[in-house]
């Protein structure tokens, strides 16, 4: 009787066992996979599923038949620093200090911080800071440009693993030995303090870097920010992609090629989740920093502007969400949307509840998209450098100068900012005022500030990029 009773106990003890370890399996199964592809300075309309017909994109262009691509995406700042500290943390940069720009040499030095103190303050979470104890592992790949300081390290921010230069740019070849000493911030690290530069393409290192990590936690859901230098500045390309541009020449053409390479890392990374089994349970983002630099460089047609300043091709960017049987493949979101909203919808992908963390400005998109709730993300969406301010209300957009008269666009009607209404609609001029003041309000200071001299050739800029300029 006493052997029954000790069998019938380990077999209920195997029982409850089994039971404890599906539920642990099951459980990790519903915390999505999250991987988000950022390009780096990509005009709006290089790509292929942004109606491109001279740069060729196929692996971006599958992503985007296979999920929604969302036709009104915002970033938070018009240059990579900035945008980036909006990106990780949920909340308008402003909030705590950063306004657009972190170019140690661009700065006043009445500025509180300068150099490599210019980074994400200490007391902010990221992402990878909620992800991890829910027991994801992350990985940051490329360029961090939040801080090139020891205690700003991507590793001290809730990434579990590093693979990228600190500084917001770098070569896409190795160093040399006297760039490396000239600017450690560009120096490839691999964790924490060892240095080692690629061997090949840093585009294609980078591809090759997310596949290993995807491989070594295929069990264990995982947080990988895939955060591309390609296609900013310097303008490298491999010869095999330069041979594959036709039609184009001079910087256009390496651009052209460096878009290339962009697209066939994403397209090995996506690669890697299907061929693992995982691509059901991963949800997948594309989207770009900021607007293309230039008209010239860049296309960001039918878009007026270009990085650096606050008209569309400045702000807006190409934007692709992927999780399949939840996101309807092949589709369109065309409301208002902030890369404010990753973090929210990471989290809640992750099995979390976004709406118990305190002072986020984003949402999660998900019910948006997946058309469950039919009411836009945002009634208003804010940008702000130093005395320069706009405001996105509805389909009304105010920018507001230190040394002109505002300017007011609807941009259902007029997506190039071609027609100032601000002369016909004082009344909304006034309401937009009152909007952007009353967000203005709950500001820090800037912690940083820019030379008078680069502001006057920011707004020389604005003027000079008005028309926009068809792919070419």
């Amino acid at each position: 009787m006493k052997k029954l009773a000790v069998l019938k106990g380990f077999f209920l003890l195997s029982l409850l066992m089994s039971f404890f370890i599906l539920s642990s399996e099951e459980a990790m199964a519903q915390k999505k996979n999250i991987i988000m592809l950022l390009a780096d300075d990509a005009g709006y309309h290089d790509f292929g599923f942004q109606g491109s017909k001279t740069i060729k994109t196929p692996n971006l262009d599958q992503l985007a038949a296979e999920g929604v691509i969302c036709k009104q995406a915002y970033t938070t700042a018009a240059v990579c620093g900035p945008s980036r500290a909006g990106l990780l943390t949920g909340i308008y940069q402003q909030r705590f200090g950063i306004e657009e720009n972190n170019v140690p040499g661009y700065m006043s030095e009445s500025s509180k911080l300068l150099a490599d103190e210019m980074g994400l303050p200490l007391h902010l979470k990221t992402i990878a800071d909620y992800l991890h104890p829910m027991g994801y592992k992350s990985l940051i790949l490329g360029k961090w440009h939040l801080g090139s300081a020891d205690k700003y390290h991507p590793l001290h921010r809730g990434f579990d693993e590093f693979y990228g230069f600190r500084g917001g740019a770098r070569p896409f070849y190795a160093l040399s030995q006297r760039e490396a000493v000239e600017n450690p911030d560009k120096k490839l690290e691999i964790g924490f303090g060892k240095f080692e530069e690629p061997e090949n393409y840093l585009t294609d290192a980078i591809a090759d870097e997310a596949c290993n990590f995807i491989d070594r936690n295929k069990k264990k859901p995982f947080f990988i920010y895939v955060s591309f230098n390609a296609v900013h500045s310097p303008l490298q390309a491999k010869k095999r992609d330069l041979e594959k541009v036709k039609g184009l020449t001079g910087k256009r053409k390496k651009l052209a090629a460096m878009t290339i390479a962009l697209d066939r890392a994403c397209g090995q990374i996506l690669k890697k989740v299907k061929e693992l089994g995982l691509e059901e349970n991963t949800l997948v983002v594309f989207a770009n920093d900021n607007g293309g630099p230039d008209g010239t460089l860049t296309c960001n047609y039918p878009l007026s502007g270009c990085k650096s300043n606050h008209l569309e091709g400045g702000l807006r960017v190409p934007c692709i969400l992927k999780l399949p049987k939840v996101i309807e493949a092949g589709t369109e979101y065309t409301k208002a949307i902030s890369m404010l909203d990753m973090l929210p919808t990471f989290v809640n992908a992750a099995g979390g509840n976004a709406s118990k963390i305190k002072g986020l400005d984003g949402v999660d998109l998900l019910p948006y998209v997946t058309h469950k709730t039919k009411s836009a993300p945002h009634e208003i969406l804010y940008w702000k450098k130093e005395n320069r301010g706009t405001i996105l209300k509805g389909d009304w957009k105010m920018l507001r100068f230190p040394d002109r008269p505002a300017e007011l666009y609807n941009l259902a009607k007029d997506i190039s900012e071609n027609n100032n209404l601000a002369y016909k609609h004082p009344e909304k001029v006034r309401e937009l005022f009152k909007d952007l003041w009353e967000w203005e309000g709950q500001l820090e200071r800037p912690l940083w500030q820019l030379k008078r001299i680069y502001e006057v050739n920011a707004m020389k800029r604005i003027d000079e990029k008005r028309t926009p300029v068809l792919d070419q």
